[in-house]
């Protein structure tokens, strides 16, 4: 009985983290997202937990472009899904976010990402464990660092947190889009993994109560 419940806990655990089997299929790099800032846009980097959530999060923001899941802050070139799994690489998972700021501020996507993840625990979202599932924020430029900074300062000062927060804030990297199955992954997984309705559905649904002034008309 006791290996039984050993093997359905560890079942239930993989089926409940980000972390799950490779899918054999459809698995090219699509680097055709690597959208960068025009003229008109800027671009965000967040790292915060799987990014099967944080995608589908921040795409419902009313100015956000696009959110494009992959991975960054590593040393090793174009990895793989796989590989960063491993912890070897330095990647985080993480969302390169192309936004209009004309409609959305840097400070307000700032306020969603410390809003939608925990911050104070070191390489874990939820049962999501592992260097790649670090809190980070990866900055374009001075005007970013300083504000994320300040942000996590005030936070911590203000003791919204029950414990520090560990979030890593440091100069954006190369970013590698993931593989494509991970694009839009609630959006095309929704009825088929339960992960999308265990984790990220009832995330998904707060986050629309808390930002239902910032969402997109169409949500």
């Amino acid at each position: 009985m006791k290996t039984f419940l050993t093997a359905a806990i560890a079942g239930l655990t993989t089926l409940l983290s980000c972390a799950q089997k490779t899918p054999t299929t459809n698995t090219t790099m699509n680097m055709t997202n690597t959208t960068t800032s025009t003229a008109n846009t800027e671009t965000a980097t967040f790292a915060n937990g799987c990014f099967w959530c944080t995608e589908a999060i921040f795409e419902e923001l009313d100015g956000v472009i696009s959110a494009v899941s992959g991975y960054s802050g590593g040393k090793t070139n174009n990895p793989t899904y796989k590989e960063i799994g491993t912890g070897e690489t330095g990647h985080a998972e993480c969302l390169q976010i192309v936004y209009d700021p004309a409609k959305i501020s840097f400070d307000q996507l700032l306020e969603v990402f410390w809003e939608t993840h925990d911050p104070t625990t070191l390489n874990r979202q939820g049962a999501d464990v592992g260097t790649q599932y670090r809190s980070a924020i990866f900055y374009h430029n001075a005007a970013q660092k300083e504000k994320a900074e300040k942000y996590k300062e005030e936070l911590n000062k203000s003791g919204a947190f029950d414990k520090p927060i560990v979030t890593e804030i440091t100069a954006a990297s190369k970013f590698y889009p993931a593989e494509d199955y991970h694009q839009q992954y609630y959006e095309n997984n929704a009825n088929q993994n339960p992960y999308c309705r265990v984790v990220i559905q009832p995330k998904l649904e707060k986050f629309r109560k808390v930002f239902k002034d910032k969402l997109k008309a169409n949500n």
